[in-house]
């Protein structure tokens, strides 16, 4: 039986998702379910130039219920049937890929991907001539570590928490270092936030970062890899919102510490910050722009 506290909820383009009361936040963007996971997370990530390689290694963090996982297997498989797929996915809560199992709700993508994903929520961890797939129950500031210690690098990331107000934990620069470690040197990370405090925690992990299109809404997300080269360039405002209060990241340096004390270091180091704040770059901006249309 599905967990009672998952009930599908349907989005814009048809799929469903969850609606999680720990985190009071959707899993998904009302805009699309499925599309956010092939345009936020798969497109970003190249997997379908990919494709042509016999092995790709894919790091679905917060695999929930495992769409960003399904439409990078489908784009993949798509391309090349023979390419050799390993996943490893970060997950806290196991009822949640189950429910999604439950529910249905990962028919809409072919064979064998539905009857792979189910043995994966069911017993975590899968092995096939063409698949192997692993999900990894717990924290994920804990399951992170472990990866790096096995040399885990993987061709495409999926960074996918809730939001940084409701899970600064798996934002901070700290964890970010960790994940950066797993990331192979011709890899890609994609996430759908455009936060700056998450592109200056990524960029302090050493990594470049890129603007990807809105999906549905007007916020863009990221994508870093450590060379910019074919990355898509920050727009000028994108630049200088990173040089305000905003970009201060989130900072948990022995990455045990609860959202709360995490955001309240935040807050701290913002109160005390010289950089300009949000708003009054904001004014800054239009106030800039409206004189540039004046002399125009």
């Amino acid at each position: 039986m599905p967990s009672e506290e998952f009930v599908p909820q349907p989005t814009a383009d048809g799929s469903f998702t969850f609606f999680s009361a720990e985190f009071n936040e959707a899993f998904h963007s009302q805009y699309g379910a499925r599309q956010e996971a092939e345009r936020k997370f798969v497109e970003p990530t190249q997997l379908q130039q990919k494709a042509q390689q016999p092995r790709i290694r894919l790091l679905d963090i917060c695999y929930g219920l495992g769409y960003n996982t399904a439409a990078a297997l489908a784009t993949i498989w798509h391309v090349n049937p023979c390419c050799y797929v390993e996943v490893i996915g970060l997950e806290s809560n196991p009822d949640v890929p189950k429910s999604a199992i439950a529910h249905n709700l990962l028919q809409s993508w072919d064979e064998p991907i539905p009857q792979l994903l189910t043995q994966l929520a069911n017993k975590h961890l899968v092995q096939t001539s063409h698949y192997k797939a692993t999900l990894l129950i717990g924290d994920a500031r804990k399951t992170i570590q472990t990866l790096h210690q096995l040399n885990f690098q993987a061709d495409a990331i999926f960074l996918d928490p809730f939001s940084p107000p409701h899970c600064p934990q798996l934002w901070t620069v700290e964890f970010l270092q960790y994940v950066a470690l797993c990331l192979a040197p011709n890899g890609r990370l994609a996430t759908y936030s455009c936060a700056a405090a998450v592109r200056t925690a990524l960029i302090q992990a050493g990594l470049k970062i890129g603007s990807t299109p809105p999906v549905g809404r007007r916020s863009p997300g990221t994508v870093a890899a450590w060379e910019a080269i074919n990355l898509p360039t920050l727009s000028p405002e994108e630049q200088e919102h990173l040089l305000t209060r905003a970009a201060i990241p989130y900072r948990d340096p022995q990455l045990s510490d609860s959202a709360t004390v995490i955001l309240q270091r935040r807050q701290q180091e913002q109160n005390a910050s010289s950089l300009m704040s949000t708003s009054q770059w904001r004014k800054q901006t239009i106030k800039n722009s409206k004189n540039t249309l004046q002399k125009n």
